[in-house]
């Protein structure tokens, strides 16, 4: 297997590797939109349980542990890889749809009344 970076790796090349290692196992008869979002919040809830308790600040350090950096990395890596997959199935663009959605935020959350701050857009 080659060794991917994120420098030179492209989404197409991860929708294309993510594709063809599910149906080199003929996985797709498993994957239709509902299994792959409940397995995708499964993967994010696993990554979540690293920092369960945790106050946001610690939680930075605890990221860069180096006995828990390899977990975190692949729970991550899974849940990356069920998105992909997901979009794959589903025909999504997913360059396009992430354009569409940060315009949306773009409007949602303008410079002058979101930066520095955690509110929702209704509360800026």
């Amino acid at each position: 297997m080659s060794s991917l970076v994120d420098d030179t790796t492209t989404l197409a090349d991860l929708k294309i590797r993510v594709l063809n290692f599910s149906r080199e196992r003929d996985w797709e008869q498993f994957h239709s939109p509902k299994n792959l979002s409940m397995a995708l919040a499964a993967e994010a809830a696993e990554l979540m349980e690293h920092f369960l308790w945790t106050e946001p600040a610690p939680s930075h350090a605890r990221a860069q542990e180096p006995a828990r950096r390899r977990e975190i990395e692949e729970e991550l890596a899974d849940v990356v890889i069920y998105a992909l997959e997901f979009a794959n199935i589903t025909k999504t663009d997913l360059a396009a749809a992430i354009e569409s959605k940060l315009a949306a935020n773009a409007r949602k959350y303008p410079v002058e009344k979101a930066r520095g701050r955690s509110d929702k857009y209704t509360e800026l």
